[in-house]
């Protein structure tokens, strides 16, 4: 019989995939920082799957959870903030014509 966690796991699994087929697919920045997004929900939700027993979720996991969230809020501000930077001096998000930059 399959347990919840393990339809959690499943799931979260599936979100990385996504959010890894995101970032390696794409070279539009902003679609980077969603998968990049993508990746960090699949964790935080592997956490909590792992963290559960019994229907009830480990306060640990609870708090790792809950600090990956603020910590992933501010990366993802400071992420947009450097795109639209970009965005701004080289007038184009696609990141094959930022790489052939060079200093």
């Amino acid at each position: 019989m399959v347990q919840l966690w393990q339809i959690y796991v499943i799931g979260a699994a599936a979100m990385a995939i996504v959010g890894l087929y995101c970032v390696a697919s794409t070279r539009n920045l902003i679609r980077t920082v969603i998968g990049i997004e993508i990746i960090t929900a699949a964790v935080n939700l592997n956490f909590i799957a792992f963290g559960s027993k019994a229907g009830q979720v480990d306060s640990l996991a609870q708090s790792i959870v809950f600090t990956s969230i603020v910590i992933g809020a501010s990366l993802t501000a400071v992420a947009l903030s450097i795109v639209m930077n970009v965005y701004r001096h080289y007038g184009t998000l696609d990141l094959r014509k930022l790489s052939r930059l060079r200093w």
